[in-house]
């Protein structure tokens, strides 16, 4: 069999990128059962209500949802079990003391395979208010009107 390569991408956490104001990004790799690995080969997974917490010096995600693998059989995993994510010592050291100052998060933003491994990037984040989630999108709305105005100029000029 053909060894993978390239990014394949499994769920991606759109919310979170309009919920929370992304500071810092990192690349993490996940500790799976097989039938978590077979369940993501499928496509199917959910990082909405997904959360990473460092306890221990450990790094965890937890809530996020992996659906059982449809062909398995006991040796199934728990949809919503924590799973440890495999970060550098530093990394990790970086994330436990921003969140400790205050007002900042860890979030998932979207889960992947690299070259045939799980990855799942996570994010250091800060809340957003609600007048910056408004701001947010009325500037996406305003770009997205002035290119729309730039097509039709350009057509009109054909």
């Amino acid at each position: 069999m053909p060894k993978e390569t390239g990014e394949k991408l499994i769920a991606s956490n759109k919310k979170a990128r309009h919920e929370y104001q992304i500071l810092d990004t990192f690349e993490a790799g996940m500790v799976l059962t097989g039938s978590e690995v077979k369940s993501l080969r499928m496509g199917r997974a959910s990082l909405v209500d997904g959360y990473v917490f460092i306890e221990n010096g450990e790094a965890w995600l937890d809530a996020a949802y992996i659906p059982e693998y449809l062909n398995g059989s006991w040796t199934n995993h728990a949809p919503r079990r924590k799973r440890k994510l495999l970060l550098h010592r530093h990394e990790i050291d970086k994330l436990w003391q921003k969140t400790r100052e205050g007002g900042m998060t860890i979030v998932p933003l979207k889960m992947y395979f690299l070259d045939g491994r799980a990855k799942v990037e996570v994010a250091l984040a800060r809340g957003k208010r609600e007048y910056d989630k408004r701001q947010t999108l009325r500037e996406q709305q305003d770009k997205r009107e002035a290119e729309r105005a730039m097509r039709q100029r350009n057509r009109m000029g054909e």
